[in-house]
């Protein structure tokens, strides 16, 4: 029992106020959790706080791009990395909204849920006195007032089908005393499917967030590059960079194989794309290989994902030779393009050199390389002529630390560039097939091949079906509680035998305008039934 305390006001009255409690302060919060002002305050919230999620960069997406935020803002940067808006979707305070607005559904749709079963259940509320006060009524003079309410209750009743029980007229039909007299009064009430429709919505909604919730944890994506000619095997190790959820399991993978054939690549005179189709050889555990391509917009289906086409580019084949005549590196290097013509950017990390310091090479190639007076650019993506211009590098790439690199970056703390007998940076150019000097007798470099490369994204998310069946439960739910419409028709007439006057009336919400056609039709059909 709840202890009271007593509260005197100028000795006027004394009021014994009963203490909340621990109890009482929980149903206090549990109701205020489960209003619905409160759930859509939580709905706004939860929208609201998503948008840093995509306009902030977040470590689970892009890590690089979260580090370098952090290290161009020395204020900001650590500040909202500390709150938490560099890793929105996984702070405590979303968290924390998330569940909230999961409670406020649930509770919402729990009690609501019980109140609208027991309203269907309970008996159609019997016919007003008068219908005098309804705006929709009409009359209608009919031989025989038994068998005008027979026929009405045929024609609302519903239809023996499913969804006639939902959507159809519950019927009741009373013999009552009136002011002159037995009468008859039937009475026709519809528009339950409208909390129907607002309960699926809800409901619909808890599953949407139990959908995200699960892909949440259980999804995972990877991406890789490979190079033509090259294969890739389906393993953890195998992608250039992946992210899961807290509960997938590596295991689970299933270990595909796909191999890089070629690539079908259309542009038009001036460098715009037209299509790009890689064409793959895909080997599943247990069956034989088999042909199949992956298009922009058009993934290839695996099993347990997709695979997406999102890039593409040239990975020249190089071969480098030491000071020694030792091949020190020979094989293909992705390089990453700049702009719609494809020039591209490339690293080259020599580290097995036999003599003299490490080596490194950072190189732009030029598919279609023309020469005119802003000097050298490449004018179409297609390797029309193709040219590579490069600088060499010496001392420490800086690979024996533990830290991990990027591939596409040199890092120069501790490398020098070669420098030519002018002083400047020494500037090499290699066209396909030709093999040149490195400066200052540090060896030589064949450009052997120019294949090509894709980057593939595969993204596996098994809420993504549940998503969908809930996305469309949500909209049919939402249509049923905006268009369905609560109506009420009554039907009263003079028990007596022979001619008499029914009186109809209805009921229904103001945006009902067929409500006056609806009651037209009823009387119209019992006129016919009376005629034949």
């Amino acid at each position: 029992m709840a202890r009271e305390k007593r509260i005197s006001v100028d000795n006027y009255a004394v009021a014994a106020v009963p203490r909340l409690g621990w109890s009482g302060w929980a149903r206090w919060f549990w109701r205020q959790v489960t209003s619905m002002r409160v759930a859509l305050i939580l709905l706004l919230m939860l929208a609201l706080a998503a948008i840093p999620g995509s306009v902030l960069p977040q470590w689970p997406q892009d890590a690089a791009a979260t580090r370098a935020f952090i290290e161009g803002n020395e204020f900001w940067g650590p500040v909202l990395d500390v709150s938490g808006f560099l890793d929105v979707f996984g702070s405590p305070w979303f968290t924390a909204i998330y569940l909230l607005l999961f409670a406020s559904l649930i509770g919402c749709i729990i009690p609501r849920t019980g109140a609208h079963y027991r309203a269907l259940r309970a008996p159609v509320s019997p016919a007003p006195r008068s219908l005098a006060r309804y705006a929709e009524r009409r009359t209608l003079s009919v031989p025989d007032a038994q068998a005008a309410m027979d026929a009405a209750a045929a024609m609302l009743r519903p239809e023996p089908r499913w969804w006639g029980a939902v959507t159809g007229y519950r019927v009741r039909v009373d013999h009552r005393q009136g002011g002159d007299g037995p009468e008859l009064a039937l009475t026709a009430d519809k528009g339950h499917v409208r909390e129907i429709g607002n309960l699926l919505f809800h409901v619909s909604l808890v599953g949407i967030l139990m959908a995200v919730a699960m892909g949440s944890v259980l999804m995972h994506r990877g991406q890789a590059i490979i190079v033509e000619g090259r294969s890739f095997t389906n393993a953890v190790v195998a992608y250039d960079s992946f992210e899961a959820g807290a509960l997938f399991d590596p295991a689970s993978l299933s270990p595909f194989t796909l191999t890089f054939d070629s690539l079908d690549s259309r542009f038009d005179t001036d460098g715009r794309p037209r299509s790009f189709q890689a064409n793959v050889t895909l080997t599943e555990p247990g069956l034989a290989p088999w042909s199949t391509d992956i298009q922009v917009n058009r993934p290839l289906q695996v099993d347990g994902g997709k695979i997406y086409l999102q890039g593409n580019g040239y990975a020249p084949d190089f071969t480098v030779r030491d000071s020694d005549g030792n091949i020190a590196f020979a094989g293909p290097v992705p390089f990453l393009p700049q702009d719609s013509f494809y020039t591209s950017d490339g690293v080259v990390k020599i580290p097995d050199v036999t003599s003299g310091p490490q080596l490194g090479i950072k190189a732009t190639l030029l598919p279609t390389a023309i020469m005119d007076i802003d000097g050298p650019r490449s004018v179409h993506p297609d390797p029309a002529n193709p040219v590579i211009f490069f600088s060499v590098y010496t001392g420490d790439l800086g690979l024996d630390r533990g830290i991990p690199q990027n591939v596409y970056i040199l890092d120069e703390s501790e490398m020098n560039p070669v420098h030519d007998a002018a002083g400047d940076v020494a500037i090499v150019a290699i066209a396909l097939g030709d093999t040149v000097d490195l400066p200052d007798g540090l060896g030589t470099v064949t450009w052997e091949t120019l294949p090509r490369f894709v980057a593939l994204d595969l993204r596996a998310d098994p809420s993504l079906p549940w998503l969908l069946v809930f996305s469309i439960l949500s909209l049919l739910g939402l249509g049923l509680s905006l268009f369905g419409s609560r109506r009420r028709l009554w039907l009263v007439a003079p028990a007596a035998s022979g001619t008499t006057v029914v009186t109809g009336a209805a009921y229904a919400p103001l945006y009902d305008e067929t409500l006056g056609t609806r009651l037209h039709q009823v009387l119209d059909a019992v006129a016919t039934k009376e005629q034949a």
